[in-house]
């Protein structure tokens, strides 16, 4: 049998890393990292890209572009494809990938590890191994993240340890798969992913390609006593705020000082800008109908609802919407679309 063709494309992160009496930083490239594991020899056809070679907490929305360009520009010659990345905001990357490549036949795995791939005690061989596994399984398709023995759709993903190996959760979703040393073991929903249509009955044999982002999106934690004019603060340099709610969507009446929260949310979205709620709470998601301190904003034009979305897939998403369009109501339109199981359809 023939073996698949799989691009890794290393971007740096841990996996890549090394002390060189600085702290870790990334040193590896990907042809390196590839020696380590000479087992992926046996799965599949692999070649290279060297993207970048970056700490993962410096990775932003254009490198999110650059990530996206080189799949696509061999994505014909290619089975799959496995991006290397550091852990820290992987999930945000994941959930990029998601937007600017959609519907994707071909899998796009990402992983990493917890220790580096030169570390006697590291976790980057078998993630490494099990990614590529996983790309060359025949019913694996659009992104996921392949870490710790458990995959997840790439809006799903939430890094949640900061040194265990099992670093990753799978939030207000059922994990796609499990990987069982050179098993895939996938969850009941998806145990026949490729003979199902696809996603709201895609079938094309390309993925739907996009290659903008509006990277003016701030993510805004309340805190009690936040002063409301932190709104008005913000409007200078940003075209979208997401609003992290206490709870199932509680937003105060009054900070210690200024106007209104009310008043200065409507102001906000009134002048053109989007606002998106969602709660702080990591699981089971927001509903602003339910309280009183919440219902206010439930219908207000500009005002987008997170549902049940990470707060990673609800940055990249409101980014990906604004790089499409600057009318509100088709904002809000690609925003409650599902993508890559990102929100539930239940709104």
């Amino acid at each position: 049998m023939t073996k698949k063709r799989i691009l890794l494309v290393a971007t740096g992160g841990t996996i890549a890393s090394k002390e060189e009496g600085n702290g870790l930083s990334p040193a590896l490239s990907g042809e390196e990292l590839t020696r380590y594991v000479p087992e992926v020899a046996d799965l599949a056809t692999l070649d290279v890209k060297q993207a970048m070679n970056i700490d993962s907490t410096n990775m932003r929305p254009s490198d999110w572009l650059s990530v996206a360009r080189t799949i696509m520009e061999s994505y014909d010659d290619y089975d799959g494809f496995v991006v290397l990345h550091g852990t820290d905001t992987m999930a945000y990357s994941a959930a990029a990938l998601s937007y600017l490549i959609q519907h994707s036949p071909k899998p796009i795995v990402l992983t990493g590890s917890q220790r580096p791939m030169a570390s006697a005690f590291t976790d980057a061989k078998l993630n490494l191994y099990q990614s590529v596994l996983y790309a060359t399984d025949d019913d694996a398709r659009d992104v996921s993240i392949a870490f710790g023995g458990i995959v997840i759709a790439g809006t799903r993903a939430r890094k949640q340890r900061t040194m265990s190996f099992n670093a990753f959760t799978s939030v207000n979703f059922p994990p796609l798969a499990y990987i069982r040393t050179d098993r895939i073991v996938r969850s009941a929903p998806f145990a026949h992913a490729r003979k199902a249509e696809g996603s709201r009955g895609h079938t094309a044999d390309r993925p739907v390609v996009h290659d903008k982002l509006d990277p003016r999106v701030f993510a805004l934690k309340l805190t009690p006593g936040l002063d409301s004019r932190i709104f008005s603060a913000l409007a200078p340099s940003y075209d979208a705020v997401i609003l992290e709610t206490f709870g199932i969507g509680g937003i105060p009446e009054q900070g210690e000082t200024g106007p209104c929260f009310q008043d200065a949310i409507y102001s906000w979205v009134d002048s053109g800008r989007i606002a998106v709620m969602t709660t702080q709470v990591p699981e089971e998601g927001l509903d602003l109908g339910v309280y009183e301190v919440g219902r206010a904003y439930a219908n207000h034009p500009g005002i987008l609802r997170g549902a049940d979305m990470t707060p990673e897939a609800i940055v990249a998403k409101t980014m990906w919407a604004l790089g499409q369009t600057r009318d509100v109501a088709e904002v809000e339109h690609l925003f409650n679309c599902e993508i890559n199981h990102d929100r539930s359809p239940f709104e």
